[in-house]
Formats: structure tokens, sequence, C-alpha cells
């Protein structure tokens, strides 16, 4: 045993690239990677939404870039990742596919265009960003892709069928995708907030009595924190899990476990 070594948790040199970083999970995200040493680019739709952010993550001595960039988009995502050009051996070293959108509604009414709104938003952009990741990490010598899915990846919620589809199939994503860049040195997994305040949800905590009854199921007796998130992220992105890929971290209280 006298080659055990204490793993790392520090993001000191590396680059984090961060989808859907201007707001909520993903800005809280990039906080705490910049909390744990990472230098940050940060990317949304509109670069002037990241400057919060963006400021943010300076203030703790970090590097922040902010990249305007639409991940539902594919010919976007291949222009931004062009974009930073990289050069004299700079690139990523972790990509978090936060990015994502959400809209609840009866499976009888879903039209095509609430569809792909949802589903190109949620699993085809991060697919397409994870695989300009993965190019720059295979030259790298590896990496760490983080996907941001959700209770819905392995619970059925009625009227959030496209949000569900589109979770489902990122965790199934997550899982074939370590399974094919781990010799690559290229480590994919997932984390799974469960009931979290955002902008996004906000219109469901503006309903007392589902806020009372939801809350009531988890077991830790309390909606989840911003800050709950981020030792899970920098665990999965840091030296200390790198035999850790394919897998899903279920952020939530309890509430997956108790059901």
């Amino acid at each position: 045993m006298d080659d055990l070594r204490f793993p790392s948790f520090s993001l000191e040199g590396r680059c984090a690239f961060v989808t859907g970083a201007s707001r909520g999970i993903g800005q809280a995200l990039s906080l705490g990677l910049a909390g744990a040493g990472a230098d940050l680019i940060l990317a949304a739709r509109s670069a002037e939404t990241l400057e919060v952010t963006a400021e943010a993550v300076r203030a703790r001595g970090r590097k922040a870039r902010v990249l305007a960039m639409d991940v539902s988009d594919v010919a976007s995502v291949r222009g931004g990742f062009a974009e930073l050009g990289w050069t004299n051996g700079a690139g990523i070293d972790i990509l978090i596919n936060n990015a994502g959108t959400e809209e609840v509604c009866p499976s009888d009414d879903v039209r095509e265009v609430l569809w792909d709104r949802i589903v190109d938003t949620n699993l085809k952009g991060a697919f397409f960003c994870a695989q300009e990741a993965h190019r720059i990490m295979r030259a790298r010598g590896g990496g760490a892709i983080v996907n941001v899915c959700s209770l819905t990846s392995g619970v059925g919620v009625p009227t959030a069928v496209p949000y569900g589809a589109s979770k489902s199939g990122l965790l199934g994503m997550t899982r074939a995708l370590a399974a094919e860049w781990a010799p690559d040195g290229v480590r994919v997994n997932a984390i799974g907030p469960g009931y979290f305040r955002t902008e996004l949800t906000e219109v469901f905590y503006q309903d007392d009595a589902w806020a009372a009854a939801m809350q009531a199921k988890i077991p830790a007796g309390r909606f989840g924190r911003m800050d709950d998130l981020l030792g899970a992220v920098v665990f999965l992105c840091s030296d200390a899990s790198a035999y850790v890929t394919g897998q899903l971290l279920y952020i939530d209280g309890g509430f997956m476990a108790s059901i």
C-alpha cells in the first residue's frame, strides 16, 4: 500500500467549456469549476448574457471567455468551436453539456416544433458539442465530459414527454460515448439534478400546493441548493474520478432512492 496516492480534486491549469452558462445551473457550475482552479469558456446563445458569469469567474482569479453559440444548430456549434482557434497546444480539458430547455404539455398537444426545440437543444446539441470536444481532448491525451441529465432520465413524468425523451436519450448517449471514448482517455459521465429552483423551473414553484407536495417526497426534506451540485461536478471533472466513466450521479436529496 506504499504506492497509494490521495486523489486530487484540483482543476488548476485546466480549461472548462460550459454550455448554457448565463444563468441557473450552468452559471453555478461555472463558478464551482472556477473555484476548483479551472479557467472557463462560457457559451450561450447571446454573448451579452454571459458577462455576469464571466465577471464572477474573473473575480475568483480565473480566466473567462464568452462565446455566442446556439447548441441546437450544428453549424453554430461547429463554428463556435472553430472560432476559439486552438493554438500552441491550447484546448479544453472539460466539457459541461448543460444547455437545455423544457416545456410541459399534454402529449396529445405536442407539436413538431415543440419536440424539435426541446430534443435539438437537450440531446442533439449535447452530442455535437461532445463530438467537437472529443476531437480536441483526444489530441491532448484525454479529458472529462459531464452531461446534465435529469430525474426524467430514470422516471416518467406526465406532460414532459419531449423533455423526458431528450434526457433519457442523454443518459444513453453518456453510456455509449463512455464506452467508445475510454481508450482515448476521455471520460463521459452525467449528473441528475433533483428539484432545484431555477429560472427555467420557477413556474412550478409558484404553485404552493405543488411545492409542498413535492418537498414532502424528498427524504432530505428540502429542495436542492446550487452549491449542492458543485462537489459532484468537480469530482467528475478531476483526477479523483480517473476510473469513473459512463455513470449517472443523482443529486436529489434521496428522491430517486425512495420511489
